[in-house]
């Protein structure tokens, strides 16, 4: 695969773990269609290996968030920024911290956001709370989901 078909298949991935955070966007979909894309064009064991996993994995995550409570995001004071601040939070921890790092940046991010916009450290942390108990715990799946397969492809693509 050429070099910019590489990028634009990185951009996709990008996209799709970006639009995890958005509602209404398919964000496990893109990933899984840049996964798909790759795979086609370069035709190796790893390639259908990878997409195998990336399959399995995105499956598993759409039946584990069948058990999660549904996501609703009216009424908890979810904005854009704290959406932004939460993914941001989360692939600085990834990479940080691989893997499990996604999780204390995520709501690291939704606890600051909170905590400047609120000012003191219990209305922070309960809001951070209820924002997790709300939408978090099903974004936070679906995201660390996409990071991982993200990082496979990216980690293959390097080697």
């Amino acid at each position: 695969m050429e070099l910019p078909q590489l990028v634009l298949v990185g951009l996709v991935l990008l996209l799709g773990v970006l639009g995890v955070m958005v509602p209404g966007v398919p964000g496990t979909w893109l990933v899984w269609a840049g996964v798909l894309w790759w795979a086609l064009h370069v035709r190796s064991g790893v390639s259908w290996v990878l997409l195998a996993s990336a399959t399995g994995l995105l499956l598993l995550v759409q039946a584990v968030k069948l058990l999660l409570p549904p996501r609703r995001i009216k009424g908890l004071g979810v904005t854009p920024r704290m959406a932004a601040s939460a993914g941001g939070g989360a692939v600085l921890g990834f990479v940080l911290v691989p893997v499990v790092g996604a999780v204390p940046g995520f709501m690291g991010g939704i606890y600051l956001c909170e905590r400047r916009r609120l000012g003191t450290h219990g209305a922070a942390w309960a809001a951070t709370r209820t924002v997790m108990r709300g939408v978090g715990t099903s974004v936070l799946v679906e995201l660390l989901a996409c990071l991982l397969i993200t990082a496979a492809w990216l980690t293959t693509t390097l080697t």
